[in-house]
């Protein structure tokens, strides 16, 4: 394993046996999932080194942007997991005790849980297939920007899976209950267009102007005061499970960090 350099905060072995390319520019941190021959379908390595990276992001970053290499977001699991053999990672869960395959899955979700950490905001660029493991991928992410062309499908249960990358409590977190199921139990394609229909897609564009889109996006959020966006961002997250009465605490607790901040600055 190599250790990072003073260029990057990240260790280029895992990066490369996870097939991912990660590169700063300032407070941007962006995240491309580097297998286009097969649409950047997954490995637990994938995984593993997408952890790592959020366990090191750099503390100046505001914007994480994740994307696919070529024509594909991700088409999803790599199916050599699931072959039939003894060295399958399917086999290994499978056949492992319980405690250890819980773990090895809660491995694996860490490659996903982190992209909601309140210090940034995360931003899913997709274009082409979102299928399964790139569905849930592009999920994790705070914000989803798609291109016309994207096309989303909890595919697991055509396999005789479930999600379990995260992607059933944020898919029925953006559409509810009823469109959440439907969806995971059917496996069926949702377009760009359904997509943000139903809220579970910021906005679509043309596929050639899904990057146009993303910096646009990034720049507006860069344009706030960062203090005030990572409160906001923490505002959000904890109004989908707090009481009413626990959210409005919240707000009072985050605005008087944010007065007092205001009010320290202008008596200096």
């Amino acid at each position: 394993m190599s250790a990072p350099t003073d260029e990057s905060p990240f260790d280029t072995d895992l990066l490369t046996r996870g097939r991912l390319v990660a590169s700063t520019a300032g407070p941007v941190l962006t995240i491309t999932l580097n297998r286009p021959d097969i649409r950047n379908a997954q490995l637990p390595a994938t995984w593993e080194a997408l952890a790592h990276i959020g366990s090191r992001v750099p503390a100046e970053t505001r914007v994480v942007v994740l994307t696919g290499a070529g024509e594909a977001f991700s088409a999803g699991l790599d199916r050599s997991i699931l072959a039939p053999s003894p060295d399958s990672v399917l086999f290994q869960v499978a056949s492992a005790p319980d405690a250890v395959a819980h773990n090895m899955i809660a491995d694996f979700q860490r490659g996903f849980t982190w992209l909601s950490d309140p210090s940034f905001v995360s931003v899913a660029a997709v274009q082409g297939y979102a299928i399964g493991a790139g569905f849930q991928l592009a999920l994790a992410c705070d914000l989803l920007v798609a291109a016309d062309d994207a096309q989303f499908s909890m595919a697991e249960v055509t396999l005789g899976l479930v999600p379990d990358l995260t992607g059933t409590g944020r898919l029925t977190r953006a559409v509810g209950f009823q469109r959440a199921l439907e969806i995971c139990a059917t496996g069926r394609r949702v377009s760009a267009g359904e997509a943000v229909q139903i809220g579970l897609a910021l906005t679509a564009v043309p596929a050639d102007d899904l990057e146009r889109a993303v910096a646009d996006l990034t720049d507006a959020l860069l344009s706030s005061p960062v203090e005030a966006v990572r409160a906001v961002t923490r505002l959000i997250g904890s109004a989908v499970t707090a009481t009413p009465a626990d959210q409005l605490q919240a707000e009072q607790h985050e605005q008087l960090n944010r007065l007092r901040e205001l009010a320290a600055g202008a008596g200096q």
